[in-house]
């Protein structure tokens, strides 16, 4: 049945994709994107552990029902799912995790971090324990799942059975390009986008390859702040139904995307963008120390040469 209606969509049909018998794992994944990204994985042929700790969007409260209710919709087309209820920010629970994968499937080959929560503010008016919460949920929930599942590929390669496995993990266009009102969570998709980088780098002589989305869509975390873009049309194609973005996580986390590793794409419905991120740009070495009085002309002339960025979101 469709995550948007409950309804049968054409979608859910006979399990024979890209992913089969591939084992995932879908953090956050009892409502928005990655309820999606949790169907599209099973409608392709993965077995889905679909963990949500069951919290409003602001982060209180605990329910398993989220995640029961994606496993039963799983499940009623053919697919095979288990729910899980850990705290991904909690690096105990995060092993749990991983563990019940492997426990209940044989093996792990995809982790997608989604889980994620907002609490927006002008930076004026952000409050510490705002800031802590966002970046733990985003940050450490990143890292957390993300080391465990490493330290298990990295003993299967170490034993001879090199995996074939992908993470991915999401950014946002937050994060690459910053946010009005919204420091704390541009700030941690920036860092999950360097998180990407650096995993990449350092997982891919253990098989495994880290890439980054950066979707756009109507979710719980995005109708508060930006209603207006991201009302769905009365006719013809949303472009802001976070079921357009779950293709590409499916693509990225089959086989069939061996090489691509350390990669952000951005997502906006049938859109898709390679993002180019920070690169080194004009450059002048004095050979020796800069005064101060001289830099400023120096960088201007630099500056001036320079791309300009990109404007932040809501500026």
């Amino acid at each position: 049945m469709s995550a948007q209606t409950g309804t049968t969509d054409s979608r859910e049909r006979a399990l024979a994709g890209i992913c089969e018998g591939r084992v995932a794992i879908v953090t956050g994944a009892g409502r928005g994107l990655g309820r999606e990204h949790a169907l599209e994985l099973a409608r392709q042929g993965a077995k889905v552990v679909v963990n949500d700790l069951g919290t409003t969007l602001s982060g209180d409260g605990i329910s398993t029902g989220p995640a029961q209710d994606v496993v039963d919709i799983i499940r009623g087309f053919g697919g095979e799912a288990v729910a899980n209820g850990a705290d991904i920010a909690d690096f105990a629970q995060a092993k749990t995790l991983v563990d019940q994968a492997i426990e209940t499937f044989g093996r792990l080959d995809v982790l997608v971090n989604n889980a994620g929560f907002v609490r927006d503010r002008m930076l004026v008016n952000a409050e510490e324990d705002e800031w802590d919460a966002v970046i733990r949920v985003h940050l450490k929930g990143h890292f957390a799942p993300l080391r465990h599942a490493s330290a298990y590929w990295r003993a299967e390669a170490k034993e001879g059975r090199t995996p074939d496995a992908r993470v991915i993990n999401t950014s946002s266009g937050a994060g690459l390009q910053g946010s009005v009102g919204q420091a704390a969570y541009s700030a941690a998709k920036g860092g999950i986008a360097s998180l990407t980088l650096v995993a990449a780098h350092e997982l891919a002589r253990y098989g495994v390859a880290v890439n980054a989305i950066a979707p756009s869509a109507r979710t719980r975390m995005t109708e508060g702040a930006f209603a207006e873009a991201m009302a769905a049309p009365e006719t013809g194609f949303d472009r802001m139904d976070p079921a357009n973005v779950s293709p590409i996580v499916a693509w990225l986390a089959s086989a069939e995307s061996a090489g691509v590793t350390g990669r952000v794409i951005e997502i906006e419905g049938g859109q898709v963008t390679v993002e180019e991120g920070w690169r080194h740009g004009p450059a002048l070495d004095l050979g020796r120390r800069w005064d101060a009085a001289e830099a400023g002309p120096k960088l201007r002339e630099l500056l001036a040469a320079s791309a300009t960025p990109e404007p932040v979101y809501g500026a």
